[in-house]
This record gives structure tokens, C-alpha cells and sequence, in this order.
């Protein structure tokens, strides 16, 4: 899906804040407003505020940041400057939120600048997410569980399900589904698609796998021998039809219950010979005979009744 058509967007989203038609924003005079004193006001009424007085939303989905990618950021803003104000709340007398533009907020301060374009708004927590999972989304900068982790959040906080969840942010309602559906897998795995050592393909196939121990081997072969996404999957299936337990069973020889006649006439052997193993394989038509001994004295006995010297 394109990126201009996401849902309502972070235009859309600001229009529609009721308490941000009364806060402070851009062409704004200091002498009309209530304009912090720490936010400075151009001529045009630009605002301007120090970025070290911008701290993070703490509704910000994203928790890793690329630094490389800050780096050439960082560079453009050296060149050219911050285009697009970041929108930030005020949190205290010199305190602010920054609810859209961190990525421009830590790219600033990497290329020295003492001050940047802002708007300030006022919001609720349900629209702190919801702005920046938006802003993060339609740059794609949030890994798979960040992702997940902001859709569950804005699910649990507000009164919306995942389908109008999904609708707001311009997405899918089976991809909001099965973003969440990361969430249920344990931590080492979700840590492995944070940082990009197996993919989302990978654990949608790992969340296939009804046993946990079958989950462990294929997360273990996806990790050590470099499986695909569609063997991970052909694994899964196998797995879950009893492929893997059924590799797993020795062969194990039927076992046939003897005649009684026979069984009677082994016992009568051993009584005979006077040893312990006797075997007969078959029945009374057709078999072998088995005679075990354990010294030359047994062995002699035998010797001696079968020659009818006894």
C-alpha cells in the first residue's frame, strides 16, 4: 500500500484533535499566546525551541533507532535544515514531548543544531500513540514487534478493535491481526525478528507449530542452518501431522503370543535338561529349538539326555 494512503494520516489526526484548535501552533504571536518562554517566535511566527528541551513521547512505539541511518539524516539536516516542524507537548515549564519527529529531533542533535521547528498540540494518550504510530508507519521505520506492540497498545487503551484500529492507520485488518499475533511468541524469538536474524515469514511459520518443543527445533534450524521461509512453513505442516514422531518411533517387532502347547512343552524342557532358556520359535508343526546352557555341567546333562545315557 502507498504510503500517502494510510488511513487518516498525521494531517488528518491533528485536524481532528479537539484541544489542538486551542493550543499554541505556528503564525502564532507571543503577545496573542501562551507561548512558553523557552520557545522563541520569528518573524513569520515560526516557533523555535532548543532540542535538548525535547524528550520522547512516552507513547513512542519505536525503541531502536538505525544510527546509520541518523547519520545521513543527520548530514541532510546539516545541509538543508529540519523542512517539516516537529510537533512536540509540553510535559513541564522546560520540558516537551516530541509526539511526531524524534528521528529529526536525534538527527539535529548529531549535527549541532541549537534549535528547530516545531508546532505544539495537546493530546491524550490514546492520540500520543496514535500519532506516532502513524508518523513511524508511513516512514516504515518500526520493526515487526514495535509494530505489534503499538497495535496492542492502542487496542488496550482505547475502544477500538483491531479492524478499527487497522482502518485508522491505513492498514489491513488481517495485518494488524497478525502483527498482535507476533506478540505471542517467547522472547528470544521475538528478539531474533527485532534484530533481523530471522524474518517476519519466519515467525508467522513458527506460530503454525502446535507443540512448543516442535517451535524450539524449527526456530533452532531457521538459526543454524539458514531455513526458508517456505521450509520453515513445509516444517511446521510436518511437524503438526506427526511428521517429527513418527521419526522418532524405534521399530518395535511384534511380539506373538505363543501357544499353550508350546509354552507347556518348553517348561517341561527346562525341567527336563535342567536349565533356564529354552526357546522354541514356530508352533507344533514347524520351528526351531532353542537350548540355552550356562556351564559344562549343563552342557553335559544335556549331552547325556538327549544321547539317552541318563
Amino acid at each position: 500500500m502507498a504510503k500517502n494512503a494510510l488511513g487518516r494520516g498525521l494531517g488528518a489526526l491533528l485536524k481532528e484533535t479537539p484541544a489542538a484548535e486551542t493550543e499554541v501552533s505556528n503564525n502564532t504571536s507571543r503577545k496573542d499566546s501562551k507561548i512558553p518562554s523557552c520557545i522563541e517566535v520569528d518573524e513569520n511566527g515560526g516557533l523555535w525551541i532548543d532540542p535538548a528541551l525535547l524528550v520522547p513521547n512516552p507513547r513512542q512505539p519505536r525503541l531502536e533507532f538505525n544510527q546509520k541511518q541518523l547519520d545521513e539524516l543527520s548530514e541532510s539536516i546539516r545541509q538543508n535544515g529540519i523542512l517539516q516542524p516537529i510537533i512536540i507537548e509540553q510535559a513541564s515549564e522546560k520540558e516537551f514531548y516530541i509526539i511526531a519527529g524524534e528521528r529529526r529531533t536525534r538527527a539535529a542533535r548529531l549535527a549541532g543544531l541549537t534549535k528547530v521547528p516545531v508546532q505544539i498540540r495537546k493530546f491524550d494518550d490514546q492520540q500520543r500513540l496514535e500519532m506516532a504510530l502513524i508518523e513511524n508507519i508511513q516512514r516504515e521505520n518500526l520493526n515487526p514487534i514495535e509494530e505489534a506492540k503499538a497495535y496492542y497498545n492502542l487496542v488496550q487503551m482505547s475502544d477500538l478493535t483491531q479492524e478499527e484500529v487497522a482502518k485508522r492507520v491505513g492498514k489491513a485488518r488481517a495485518t494488524v491481526t497478525n502483527a498482535i499475533r507476533l506478540l505471542k511468541l517467547p522472547e528470544d524469538i521475538q528478539r531474533a525478528l527485532t534484530n533481523g536474524q530471522i524474518s517476519s515469514g519466519h515467525a508467522r511459520a513458527l506460530l503454525m507449530v502446535k507443540s512448543d518443543a516442535d517451535m524450539r527445533v524449527i526456530f533452532g534450524k531457521i538459526m543454524g542452518s539458514g531455513l526458508s521461509v517456505r521450509q520453515a512453513e513445509e516444517m511446521a505442516s510436518s511437524f503438526n501431522d506427526g511428521g517429527r514422531a513418527a521419526s522418532k518411533k524405534k521399530d518395535v517387532k511384534k511380539v506373538e503370543k505363543k501357544d499353550a502347547d508350546v509354552e507347556a512343552f518348553e517348561q517341561d524342557l527346562r525341567n527336563l535338561f535342567g536349565v533356564r532358556y529354552i526357546n522354541l520359535k514356530g508352533n507344533t508343526e514347524k520351528g526351531t529349538l532353542e537350548i540355552g546352557y550356562a556351564s559344562k555341567a549343563d552342557f553335559d546333562r544335556i549331552y547325556e539326555v538327549l544321547l539317552g545315557k541318563k
